[in-house]
């Protein structure tokens, strides 16, 4: 399901990066489904990156498709006039990092889809400092985990609160149920940790505690 949502972000006739691709399931549905010109599937380690291969083989897309070792947005030259890149199933942080490790292989004029597992805020941040907004997100529930998924192209500065970056701007305008029932669960885990820290016998740093109790706030007035 998750791979069904991000994919459905593609823009028709993308020229598409997947970058962590694994088998390279994502870019040869897209192929087969008319969806994109070319695509490149990038992975770092070489078990996934001989899996995608073997995909693209089987599938006969060798043409459409270009398999690359490389590490996060290394995988795309600028000759591939790429205008769509995912990143999925990893942590916001990781996704942030490959992104602002990799700026020199961006053009600004990709669509980013990304599909972090976790650290969602840090991810936005790093979007809204370097001049991408967030034009979709999703978050949806499979099995028993919550996943989100952030779209976001460059535009020019702009400018996200504290509150919109820690849940995402357009989930605050939505407030769907499934958003809901995540934050209701993060709520009371959240409050679950900030007794065990009060109850604590060595010193916790009070930053901490201020920004749990921050939390349990903004998580608390969202619910009501």
């Amino acid at each position: 399901m998750r791979l069904e949502r991000v994919a459905a972000h593609v823009p028709v006739g993308a020229r598409f990066a997947d970058i962590g691709s694994d088998h390279g399931y994502l870019p040869v549905a897209l192929v087969h489904r008319g969806i994109l010109c070319a695509a490149v599937a990038g992975e770092v380690a070489l078990t996934p990156f001989h899996a995608a291969q073997r995909t693209v083989r089987e599938n006969q897309l060798e043409q459409q498709i270009t398999v690359r070792l490389a590490n996060g947005l290394a995988a795309i030259e600028p000759s591939d006039g790429i205008t769509a890149i995912s990143l999925c199933g990893m942590g916001g942080e990781t996704i942030r990092d490959i992104l602002d490790s990799g700026k020199a292989h961006l053009r600004g004029e990709e669509r980013l889809i990304l599909q972090p597992n976790g650290g969602e805020q840090p991810l936005r941040q790093w979007l809204m400092d370097n001049h991408y907004r967030i034009v979709a997100e999703e978050v949806l529930q499979e099995n028993r985990f919550y996943y989100e998924i952030i779209v976001a192209e460059r535009s020019g500065p702009v400018t996200y609160s504290a509150e919109a970056l820690f849940f995402g701007p357009l989930h605050l305008e939505a407030r769907s149920p499934v958003f809901l029932a995540k934050w209701q669960r993060i709520l009371g885990e959240r409050q679950k940790t900030l007794s065990q820290l009060t109850g604590a016998r060595h010193a916790i740093p009070e930053q901490k505690r201020q920004d749990l109790a921050q939390q349990i706030r903004w998580i608390t007035e969202l619910l009501a």
